[in-house]
């Protein structure tokens, strides 16, 4: 509960406003960045907090293109008790960044060709592996259940666990 109380501040002070579900109009997502959609999807409050507390908002509004594993809040939810409000320190602002922007590529890669790739790089510097099991595409561990979310500077694929560096 102190997690989502603060999660819910942290928005409140961003001064977003949420969408039950992941109610995704393709339309309407591409007039908007990365940020903008995700904000609007409502599953991605946590991801929308720990950009705020790494300082990445501005980042991903930027011109890109870029790629985003978008990580819902179920999937930050699998992390080990703690570890998200320790991420979400302000002496931890660096450690939230490497991890954050290991879920973003360069470029606007779609589905079609993220499931030919055997590994992407990252912008935090390092390769995510790609492979395609039993028709499911996974990023590492980490599930891809929604793609090609086009957005005005890139497209976002939905995974459903947080994936990390090595």
């Amino acid at each position: 509960m102190k997690r989502f109380a603060f999660v819910m501040s942290v928005a409140a002070v961003m001064g977003l406003t949420w969408m039950n579900g992941f109610a995704s109009d393709k339309e309407n997502d591409k007039e908007r960045d990365i940020v903008d959609t995700a904000v609007g999807a409502g599953d991605f409050k946590t991801l929308a907090a720990a950009l705020k507390a790494a300082d990445l908002v501005e980042t991903l509004k930027g011109k890109g293109p870029f790629t985003v594993f978008a990580p819902t809040d179920e999937a930050f939810e699998k992390l080990p008790k703690g570890a998200l409000e320790d991420l979400l320190k302000p002496e931890n602002k660096k450690k939230l960044a490497g991890i954050l922007t290991y879920h973003v590529v360069s470029g606007k890669v779609m589905a079609a060709e993220v499931t030919k790739m055997k590994k992407a790089k990252t912008v935090q510097g390092t390769d995510v592996k790609i492979k395609v099991v039993d028709g499911k595409v996974m990023v590492n561990d980490a599930e891809v259940i929604k793609t090609d979310i086009a957005c005005t500077n890139g497209v976002i694929h939905v995974i459903d666990t947080v994936i990390m560096p090595e």
